[in-house]
């Protein structure tokens, strides 16, 4: 059975952190899922501080949509009222979790998704630094080759390699980028 994960919609936000998360969902590592929800919240919080971006979203979603086959999570609906969660606006992204058959959802808020409420269904919310670290200590050689390839996808502007981690850091990737640091050459 292959390792599923949610990437909720607060780690989809920063281009820099998304760019980088699809860059190793493409490895086939895991298999990353998200649902239409879960972009649409995404692109309209970005649509508050960046609204001249509005013509440019709907592309963004339609690439990562291709980029990552089987990503997209349906049919969760009706385990939405059932869920319990501190915040029910987050109710769709644990719905889609046990839709998919996740074991994880990668996510800054990890006390909106509580041990204990998401115990029964087999799944743990995780930083993405964590799940990064995670994903760098099982498989070091993939992770370094995406995150070279991402670190070289990225032309407006591009960066050198102290520029992307530094990137990075602002993604709060603190323990990747320590361990990437070890790795200058390969970035």
């Amino acid at each position: 059975m292959r390792f599923v994960v949610i990437y909720d919609a607060c780690v989809l936000y920063p281009a820099p952190l998304r760019d980088l998360l699809l860059h190793l969902a493409r490895t086939g590592l895991f298999a990353a899922r998200w649902t239409n929800e879960i972009q649409q919240e995404w692109s309209r919080n970005l649509l508050k501080t960046r609204p001249e971006l509005a013509d440019k979203l709907p592309r963004t979603i339609a690439l990562m949509n291709v980029a990552v086959p089987d990503a997209l999570v349906t049919g969760y609906e009706a385990l939405v009222d059932g869920l319990r969660l501190p915040d029910a606006s987050d109710r769709h992204v644990l719905a889609a979790a046990i839709r998919a058959g996740a074991q994880l959802i990668v996510t800054f808020n990890q006390r909106d998704f509580p041990e204990a409420a998401l115990a029964t269904y087999g799944i743990e919310a995780v930083h993405p630094d964590d799940f990064l670290a995670q994903q760098f200590d099982l498989h070091e050689p993939t992770v370094l080759a995406a995150v070279h390839a991402h670190r070289r996808s990225l032309r407006k502007p591009a960066k050198d390699v102290d520029e992307y981690l530094e990137t990075l850091t602002e993604q709060k990737l603190v323990a990747t980028v320590e361990r990437l640091r070890r790795f200058r050459a390969a970035l």
